[in-house]
């Protein structure tokens, strides 16, 4: 038989018919245990202790692990693939996307025009106050990572505004951020987790938030202790912010010399900020006259530009929650919902009201989309490895372990639930899948233990707030927050993932004393 015929047979055939991976021999929990934490420890020893690029450390530990684990040597790369595949196609068009719409607005001037507004109006020292409500009300409706990728040209704005370290303003943003996504729903783990064990979900909204709001207050101030030691900045995000309010990466706007707009706003020079024109670029160099060059994008316009993908997420949010699965109507609410689209849309926009009510030329615009995504490349590459090592532990069946040995333990339905979440959390790396397991793991135990709704939607926060804890290097969003803000990976550990788990242990305290007002010390 032809061989490329054998290939079409074997392409043929359908990927869901393909058996699941699995190691060639199960190895004992006490081992699988030791190779995960082998695996953890020389990775942190390889990129905080020699250097070793974070991309790299990862992916050279990642098929370590694998090979301990036994997985067959003819599927590790398959593991591989997977990973990256089931984490890029997450966030790898949201990133790129937000990375898009963060630039249109850096080079417009308009986030340090805003920048210059917030500090004017709420003046300096509430400037991370200001940025920890937003972040608490972005989050709602919002992914964490889309959330943090949103609102990141606001904080190197105020950052450069201020002469201060991004994290400044970003962790506690992102601490109250992260909080939300993994107890609130709508977003994707706790709801999964509800459906497992067929808790309220109104219940769940309505208890979480509640909780979400002193977390806010404590994010704060423990981002406030943490940011009073100096810290060291990449130089891959120092440029950027050095790049911030520079004429070399504004692009001034430029009035129609016949039109009746802005005039008010004009000012002269600065016209030799552009970029010279070419053939794809002449109309906006022939309206490039001396004295007409337009003022910076208005602080409302950029609120706007950056409400609009929020705005739009959280209307196909209501849609997919008020409407029947049946309703031709739930589809169209999901569709504009979709994170993906709303940061197109945005995307759409920001060249309307900026590239082309500013007169650059198609040339200058493409060139900015360009410039936009180089500077994101180590982070998708960074968060693309993460992934794969978390598919290494799930595959290996660490996970599985974990969950097995800390199940016998004989704790409190409740404490249990945010343990193994936590452990869940640390071993893996996504917060959704520890939910999820953990949920899975307990269903009977809870199904079969006379809980009311109100005790079931308590104990699925209390997994939740496990899943916020020990956000480290298994983590994707650990190196969204490290490289967006420019932290080395040791100063991440000290300050976002002791935050993360603060505010986890915090959050489930908080849900202790809602198990006791239910009734759950009973039980």
């Amino acid at each position: 038989m032809n061989p490329l015929t054998i290939l079409g047979a074997r392409a043929a055939v359908p990927l869901a018919d393909a058996a699941p991976i699995k190691p060639a021999v199960e190895l004992g929990t006490p081992l699988l245990l030791t190779i995960a934490a082998l695996g953890v420890a020389v990775l942190l020893v390889m990129i905080i202790r020699f250097k070793i690029q974070a991309f790299v450390a990862l992916l050279t530990v990642s098929i370590a692990v694998a090979v301990a684990a036994q997985i067959p040597l003819t599927d590790i790369f398959t593991v591989v693939s997977n990973g990256v595949g089931s984490t890029m196609g997450k966030v790898a068009l949201l990133i790129a996307l937000g990375a898009i719409l963060g630039r249109m607005i850096e080079v417009s001037g308009g986030v340090q025009s805003l920048a210059d507004h917030f500090v004017e109006r709420f003046g300096r020292t509430r400037v991370a106050v200001s940025l920890t409500l937003v972040g608490f009300l972005v989050a709602i409706p919002v992914f964490f990572e889309v959330g943090v990728i949103v609102l990141v040209p606001i904080v190197y704005a105020f950052a450069k505004l201020l002469n201060v370290h991004p994290i400044k303003f970003g962790l506690p943003m992102a601490g109250i951020m992260l909080s939300i996504h993994v107890a609130v729903p709508p977003h994707p783990g706790i709801v999964a987790g509800a459906g497992v064990l067929g808790a309220d979900i109104g219940l769940i909204t309505m208890i979480s938030l509640a909780i979400c709001v002193p977390l806010g207050f404590l994010s704060y101030w423990v981002a406030r202790i943490m940011n009073r030691r100096p810290m060291e900045l990449l130089p891959t995000v120092k440029a950027q912010l050095d790049e911030y309010g520079s004429p070399e990466t504004i692009h001034a706007g430029h009035e129609h010399p016949l039109g009746n707009g802005g005039a008010g706003n004009s000012r002269p020079g600065n016209s030799g900020s552009e970029n010279s024109g070419s053939a794809s670029g002449g109309v906006a160099t022939a309206l490039r006259t001396p004295g007409a060059v337009m003022a910076p994008p208005k602080p409302g316009l950029i609120v706007a530009l950056i409400a609009a993908p929020i705005v739009q997420i959280m209307l196909g949010t209501i849609g997919t929650l008020t409407l029947p699965k049946s309703n031709p109507a739930y589809g169209v609410a999901s569709f504009i919902g979709n994170p993906f689209l709303a940061l197109l849309v945005a995307v759409g926009i920001s060249f309307f009201t900026l590239a082309v009510r500013r007169g650059w030329s198609l040339k200058q615009t493409g060139e900015i989309f360009e410039q936009s995504l180089p500077p994101i490349a180590s982070i998708l590459m960074i968060v693309a490895a993460g992934g794969v090592f978390g598919e290494v532990l799930r595959v290996s069946g660490i996970g599985a372990a974990l969950s097995t040995t800390l199940d016998g333990i004989g704790l409190p339905i409740i404490l249990l639930g945010f343990v193994i979440s936590l452990a869940l959390r640390a071993a893996q790396g996504s917060a959704t899948v520890a939910i999820v397991t953990t949920t899975g793991l307990l269903t009977a135990a809870i199904q079969n233990g006379g809980y009311t709704p109100a005790q079931i939607a308590v104990i699925v926060i209390a997994i939740g707030f496990g899943s916020l804890g020990l956000s480290h290097v298994t983590d994707a969003g650990f190196w969204v927050v490290v490289r967006y803000y420019g932290l080395t990976v040791a100063d991440g550990l000290k300050t976002w993932t002791v935050l993360t788990t603060v505010l986890g242990v915090a959050g489930f305290l908080l849900t202790s004393v809602a198990w006791l007002l239910v009734g759950g010390l009973g039980h």
